[in-house]
């Protein structure tokens, strides 16, 4: 019995415990129906009240948009109605102006019908009149045209005439002046420096036992020397110092440079000198090359083939009458195109002709021939256009000039040879008279200062302002311009410039 309860009771604790669960699981089944059921129904009522919302509130959207819709209407309705008698308005003017130009083209009908009416009688009147001065001149109306268009012709002819002779004097005084104009202005430019002419050179000597070396054992060092480069080196008494004389300034400057390398190196022998002077040789060379390349470049001109380069190049060592060659060919090529732009000439062309003008100076020749026919047969050579060539055998009237552009060269080296400085003086000389200009200026009373300027074509003049007044700044200027003229020779003009000033100075303490 008590193993029956044993087994009985937990069974009907089980029993038990699964019908309690049951049951409130049915409870809390029907708990969860009736939330659902209950947030159903608020739902159903949340939805009925938006869409009552939505409702009115598209009520009241519609009710809107015909409010609008209506003024829209009435505002368009209004602008229909103002167009409406914009275009009544038009239409009446239009018919009055109609009616207005139908009245003006029935006057001009009735004037022009009026007109030709006239034209008839005129044509009428005109031919009797034709008739009778027929009559009376004995001409034909032909006749008549021809003595007139004559007459016509003749003073016609006669007033063109005098015109041509107005304009040929007008034009030749204006010709003259400009022309001078543009010289003076040309020549105004130009202010390159002078170089003397001179056929021999100085090497400075560490001492006096440098001048054995040089000699070497029975002249052996010196006669290499010479017989490589083809000068006459001079030893004499002069203290520390040796004379390389040459005609050829090229080789006076290998010789030169070769004998300094010696001295500074200390090595001094036939097969030192040999190897010196060949590599001194190929850097001058080398030098030729680049001056030649950096006028070029200076003047921007292009397409100058290697062998035209190393021409102008020679031209560095090569001196005319004071002036070296090459600069004066620079100088010549920048006066040559100012003054090519003043005239109109081709610039470029009188720019690269008057830089090869010369270049017959720099050609070692044997014959006789001068340096422009060299400068021509080398500027062939170089495929030089034609007028180029012209212009180098022309510049100094060896052959006709071709071209303006070889005018300009002839003017331009004319221009560069004589300014004051440029050649026929030596340097001495010309820096004596650009002293006495100043001395013949500082010897007036009330002057302070005076200055050569310009190489020589002004001098400027400071004043003591106490001392002279404007009035007698005038006459002191035309003074020395008079003195001037009268105690100097020079080429050309000279401006003579004074300046009076008050100068007052206070210091601030």
């Amino acid at each position: 019995m008590g193993r029956i309860l044993l087994i009985v009771l937990p069974l009907t604790g089980l029993f038990l415990g699964w019908i309690i669960r049951w049951l409130y699981a049915r409870f809390q089944l029907s708990s969860s129906e009736q939330k659902a059921s209950r947030i159903i129904q608020e739902a159903v009522k949340e939805a009925a009240a938006k869409k009552r919302e939505a409702l009115l509130e598209s009520k009241d959207q519609l009710i809107r948009e015909k409010n609008q819709l209506e003024r829209e209407t009435r505002e368009r309705r209004n602008e229909l109605q103002r167009f409406e008698r914009r275009l009544v308005q038009k239409e009446e003017n239009l018919e009055r102006r109609i009616d207005s130009l139908e009245k003006q083209e029935s006057e001009f009908v009735n004037r022009q019908r009026s007109l030709e009416k006239r034209e008839t009688v005129l044509l009428e009147e005109e031919k009797k009149w034709v008739k009778e001065l027929e009559r009376i001149s004995g001409l034909s109306v032909d006749d008549a045209k021809k003595l007139l268009i004559q007459s016509l012709e003749n003073e016609a002819r006669h007033d063109a005439q005098v015109t041509i002779n107005l304009i040929e004097q007008e034009a030749q005084r204006t010709a003259e002046k400009k022309s001078r104009e543009v010289l003076i202005s040309t020549i105004q430019r130009i202010a390159t420096e002078v170089s003397s002419e001179v056929s021999v050179t100085t090497v400075s000597l560490p001492n006096d036992e440098m001048k054995g070396r040089i000699i070497g054992r029975e002249g052996r060092n010196i006669r290499t020397l010479e017989t490589l480069t083809g000068v006459d080196i001079i030893i004499d008494d002069t203290p520390e110092a040796v004379v390389v004389s040459c005609f050829d300034p090229i080789r006076k400057e290998i010789a030169r440079v070769s004998l300094d390398r010696l001295i500074s190196d200390g090595r001094i022998h036939p097969a030192r000198i040999e190897e010196i002077v060949q590599k001194v040789t190929k850097e001058i060379s080398q030098t030729i090359y680049e001056e030649g390349e950096r006028v070029l470049f200076e003047l921007g001109i292009h397409g100058m083939s290697p062998e035209g380069v190393r021409a102008l190049g020679r031209l560095h060592f090569r001196t005319s009458y004071g002036q070296n060659v090459l600069n004066h060919s620079k100088e010549v090529a920048i006066i040559a195109a100012a003054l090519a732009s003043e005239v109109g000439a081709n610039i470029e062309l009188a720019k690269r002709s008057a830089l090869l003008h010369d270049i017959g100076k720099g050609v070692e020749t044997s014959g006789d021939g001068s340096h422009v026919e060299a400068g021509m047969e080398l500027a062939r050579k170089l495929g030089e256009d034609s007028k180029i060539i012209n212009a180098v055998g022309a510049h100094h009237n060896d052959i006709e000039p071709e071209s303006l552009e070889a005018v300009i060269v002839q003017i331009a080296d004319a221009i560069s040879a004589a300014r004051p400085g440029a050649r026929r003086e030596t340097l001495d000389n010309y820096l004596k008279r650009l002293e006495s200009l100043e001395k013949i200026s500082e010897g007036f009373e009330g002057v302070d200062k005076a200055y050569a300027i310009q190489a020589g074509r002004e001098v400027r003049i400071l004043v003591n302002n106490e001392a002279v007044d404007d009035v007698e700044a005038k006459e002191l200027a035309k003074k020395i311009a008079k003195k001037i003229e009268g105690e100097l020779k020079y080429p050309g003009r000279i401006k003579v410039t004074i300046i009076r000033e008050t100068r007052i100075v206070e210091y601030a303490r």
